[in-house]
């Protein structure tokens, strides 16, 4: 009997030694852990697609929008509806222009929303009330895009007949996005909030002199793209959000060129230079305090 026993001392650590299992291609050693692709067998092999990085990110494509909170009509206590600017030329704006200049993947705002104009994902607006609806090719014409009739010159500089171009769209010639949202007290939580209703991509204008709008997208319905492009994080590349993310937790700069009021007028309409910005400021302000003002201390 006491040989039997020693005999299954003996043969335990055997069998838990042929039950773990070593993956093909894992190094010498290592239980549980394939070795790269590209160092298999010892050998150096051409992988499809190279990684840019030393891990696999598969967060983006894991990401889903977050649902806001129900708010019914007899909910809002107060209600404030503003139109924001928000010019990607300012430092804390830089995120906007950011396209792929190191980290693959990360690309500015206007690449993946005219992608998704194109793909038919999400619709265009001519206007900030959602009711007039712009093609892909409507969108382009109206950036300058397309082909145009230019004249050619002799040496004299006389006419001497005319040529076809074809215009391409500049991403970089957008510097500014508007914003349409709306500012609310929710009795029910007792909070100031804020639903952005509208995003639009602007250009210059060169000759109007203007800044143009390209289209008005539904932002509600924008956020399933949003939220699964990464947006470049200038503090910590381990660390990344998203569009969503930037847009809902409000991490960037903006002013205020216009609140609803009567006449439906811009600030520009009625105040120029610094009488404007402190118009801007008032708006804001006029935002905060009411918030402020629910509070007893």
């Amino acid at each position: 009997m006491k040989n039997i026993i020693l005999f299954l001392t003996l043969l335990l650590p055997v069998a838990a030694r042929c039950q773990s299992t070593t993956p093909a291609g894992a190094p010498p050693g290592v239980v549980g852990s394939p070795a790269p692709a590209d160092s298999l067998n010892g050998k150096d092999t051409i992988t499809s697609k190279e990684l840019d990085n030393f891990y696999q990110r598969v967060s983006p494509a894991e990401r889903t929008v977050t649902p806001y909170d129900y708010v019914g009509e007899s909910d809002v206590f107060w209600q404030k509806r503003v139109w924001r600017i928000i010019d990607v030329n300012e430092k804390m704006n830089l995120p906007f222009k950011y396209d792929n200049i190191d980290w693959q993947g990360v690309h500015p705002l206007i690449t993946f929303l005219l992608d998704a104009v194109k793909s038919g994902e999400i619709a265009a607006y001519n206007e900030d009330v959602f009711k007039t609806t712009l093609t892909y090719a409507d969108m382009m014409k109206k950036a300058g895009s397309g082909e145009t009739t230019v004249p050619e010159y002799d040496s004299v500089g006389e006419i001497k007949g005319y040529k076809k171009v074809q215009n391409t769209f500049d991403p970089e010639k957008v510097y500014k996005y508007r914003l349409k949202e709306d500012w609310f007290v929710d009795k029910e939580s007792s909070t100031m909030q804020c639903r952005i209703i509208g995003i639009a991509p602007v250009i210059k204008d060169e000759q109007l002199g203007q800044d143009v709008a390209l289209c008005w997208i539904y932002y509600p319905k924008f956020r399933k793209i949003l939220v699964k492009n990464d947006v470049f994080n200038p503090k910590n590349d381990a660390i990344r959000y998203s569009w969503d993310d930037l847009f809902e937790g409000r991490l960037f700069s903006s002013y205020v060129y216009k609140e609803s009021n009567v006449f439906d007028r811009k600030i520009s309409d009625y105040s120029n230079g610094i009488d404007a910005l402190e118009e801007s400021e008032r708006v804001k302000k006029e935002i905060f305090e009411k918030e402020h003002d629910m509070w007893s201390y």
